[in-house]
């Protein structure tokens, strides 16, 4: 069921970040569940005056209308029960209906995430640390996640873009608003390294005062962790931080550079509170460890390519403890149930080849082979899965990937994902 028109409707008629939405959708199973009952006039539903505003003047023609503009300028829609919706974010208080993006938004699923914050106005000891941390961050395969901002929140996204490595930029206004004006150049470059700007509000949205603090919830939620480099003890920083904490995710502060600086209030702060300090890269990947809960929920969001699912409704966080759970409770695809799966997204130059043009003889028969043929005919898997299809161990699978990588057969990409190359 193609949801997103539902979707985008609610979205216009309860705005971004609100919880009367999702007192909704709790009695509801879809999104087209959900507008039947406010179009009926249902006795269950006591909409606002401004809500009802709204119904007036928005009708389902204007969502597939707004569809229709997103995508003559190339502006993506992930709607909530749509796969591509970055998982972290559906165990929020409020997650938006939508999320409107430009760029890759597949690099934020199945992946190591961090978010990144600290003041505009940042000192050269906190922007030299910023860019360090997250430039080593970028090449262990994670993506940075940040506000797009002058200052520290630039300086992480250019860290990982300079590198051609993914980042994603979390935006208080359309995706297509040149917000703010110094980093206008910086876009492109995001965008070719496979990045991705993401946002709750529509198109030509324009920033407003009210929209940074509702964006935050979003900022913080789409890293599995965030690191804060320099904040006072009151901004917006400090409220993201606060967030991300209250969302469960973990916490890094950067010590400060001066004690007594008003400047690094906010970091104390944190510190007091429990935070753990950032004396290296180090402290941040023992958090990610294999067998952590990070990892857990990392391996489990790389598999939603492949596991049969409904349409996705409200829900708890899962307790994912490992991979093989999912294995074990049959939600992972195998051969009998994958007539019933939704195929994987292959990559663009696998999309525009046909079998008959692909040639696997530079490839050594056997089981090299058969990973290339594997990736070739189902798109982009997780390590783990392309173990379980063809019966072999994690070490085996290294050694033969790493073969196929230096021949160019294969590609790999965050999170433990690789891909065919032909």
């Amino acid at each position: 069921m193609n949801d997103k028109k539902y979707w985008v409707w609610l979205g216009m008629i309860f705005g971004g970040g609100c919880h009367r939405l999702w007192q909704l959708m709790n009695i509801c199973e879809t999104a087209q569940e959900a507008c039947s009952e406010i179009l009926s006039d249902s006795r269950f539903i006591n909409l606002t005056d401004s809500e009802r505003k709204n119904i007036n003047s928005y009708s389902l023609k204007n969502a597939e209308e707004l569809i229709a503009v997103c995508g003559r300028m190339g502006i993506g829609i992930a709607a909530y029960s749509e796969n591509e919706y970055p998982n972290q974010l559906r165990y929020i208080a409020d997650p938006p209906p939508v999320l409107f993006y430009k760029g890759n938004i597949g690099c934020l699923t199945g992946t190591k995430t961090i978010t990144s914050v600290g003041t505009r106005h940042a000192g050269d000891y906190s922007i030299s640390a910023c860019r360090r941390v997250c430039s080593e961050l970028a090449r262990k395969g994670f993506v940075i996640v940040s506000g797009f901002a002058v200052g520290i929140d630039i300086t992480s996204h250019m860290a990982a873009a300079e590198l051609g490595l993914p980042t994603a930029c979390v935006l208080g206004c359309g995706v297509d608003v040149d917000y703010p004006k110094e980093n206008f150049k910086f876009r492109d470059k995001i965008i070719a390294s496979g990045g991705v700007f993401v946002s709750e509000y529509p198109p030509g949205t324009r920033p407003h005062r009210g929209s940074f603090p509702k964006r935050n919830r979003i900022l913080s939620a789409l890293g599995r962790a965030a690191i804060v480099f320099e904040a006072a003890e009151n901004s917006g920083s400090i409220i993201t931080a606060k967030l991300a904490a209250e969302q469960g995710r973990e916490l890094f502060v950067l010590p400060p550079a001066d004690i007594f600086s008003g400047s690094f209030g906010g970091n104390i702060r944190l510190l007091r509170e429990g935070a753990v300090p950032v004396m290296s890269v180090e402290d941040i990947m023992d958090f990610f460890k294999p067998g952590s809960s990070a990892d857990a929920y990392i391996k489990s969001d790389a598999f939603a390519y492949i596991i049969d699912t409904k349409p996705l409704q409200r829900r708890e966080a899962p307790k994912v403890s490992c991979i093989h759970e999912l294995m074990e409770q049959g939600e992972v695809v195998t051969s009998e149930n994958k007539e019933h799966s939704e195929t994987p997204q292959k990559t663009a130059d696998n999309k525009n080849k046909a079998d008959d043009e692909i040639s696997f003889d530079g490839i050594p028969e056997g089981l090299a082979r058969d990973i290339a043929m594997l990736l070739h005919k189902e798109g982009r898997l997780h390590a783990d899965v392309i173990c379980t299809k063809l019966g072999i161990d994690s070490a085996k699978l290294m050694i033969e990937l790493t073969e196929l990588e230096i021949i160019g057969a294969v590609k790999a990409c965050p999170g433990r994902l690789y891909e065919g190359n032909l």
